[in-house]
């Protein structure tokens, strides 16, 4: 497939985003390459797509901004462009948690891909899907825990109100966490980790780096990835998908009608 998807995050203290902001954009602009990429003081998330030269031209430029070299970035292709043009915008955090005390540099521990079946198969373990109840629907880590929340923003005070539930004798669990790429459940566990919890993990490279290492056949995943470009979902090995979008409410869509707006 001719288009290469690049996924990235990578949390750092950027002290003018404006000044990051123009050159980044107009370098994309310049070589074709589309998606979102957005900027705070805690660092920079998005997903781009274009050309495998062009890709690597701009990976080049963000890995030279501050606290950049070490980029996460998860790489997959596209049949054509996901997407219809290039934003580079500036918010006051790269995934909207609104919690403005907690150091989204100190997290939990990662776990590589090839070792998250045996964390999340252990007794001693719960497992908690970070991501919204829209993207769960479509597939998820069988046994996972699901919040139901609408936005990354209610996942603070859903766990506040139901931590005592996942307790054992006054203690919590191991905690394992995950995310479509890596950026939700990163920032998930300096939240847990500011709340008190000691054992808290994390999937390096999220879902689709699940999807792309771990065989089929020893496969704990269930269903389909949703992902935020026209491809609307991936599965094993990071093959499109047969997710689609409502054209009513823009809202993944299960089967052949919308349950949400009936479209």
């Amino acid at each position: 497939m001719p288009i290469r998807v690049a996924a990235l995050y990578r949390f750092t203290a950027f002290e003018d985003c404006a000044a990051i902001q123009a050159p980044l954009a107009k370098l994309c602009c310049a070589l074709g390459v589309k998606g979102t990429l957005i900027l705070a003081p805690e660092g920079i998330n998005g997903t781009i797509a274009g050309t495998d030269d062009a890709i690597e031209a701009v990976l080049a430029h963000i890995r030279a901004l501050p606290g950049c070299d070490a980029l996460d970035v998860k790489f997959s292709r596209a049949p054509a462009m996901p997407f219809d043009r290039m934003k580079v915008r500036i918010k006051r955090e790269i995934v909207t948690m609104g919690q403005p005390d907690i150091d989204p540099l100190d997290t939990g521990a990662y776990v590589a891909a090839e070792e998250w079946n045996a964390l999340i198969d252990a007794d001693d373990t719960i497992v908690i899907d970070t991501r919204n109840a829209y993207e769960v629907a479509l597939g998820t880590f069988k046994g996972a825990i699901d919040p139901g929340t609408r936005s990354f923003r209610d996942f603070p005070e859903w766990f506040r109100e139901n931590r005592a539930t996942f307790e054992r004798d006054g203690r919590m669990p191991k905690v394992a966490m995950f995310c479509t790429g890596g950026i939700r459940c990163e920032k998930s566990t300096a939240f847990l980790k500011a709340e008190g919890v000691p054992d808290v993990f994390h999937l390096k490279g999220g879902i689709l780096s699940y999807l792309e290492h771990v065989p089929a056949e020893q496969s704990r995943w269930d269903g389909e990835c949703f992902v935020f470009d026209q491809r609307v979902t991936v599965k094993h090995g990071l093959e499109p998908g047969a997710g689609r979008l409502c054209r009513k409410c823009n809202m993944p869509v299960e089967g052949d009608v919308c349950e949400r707006c009936g479209g």
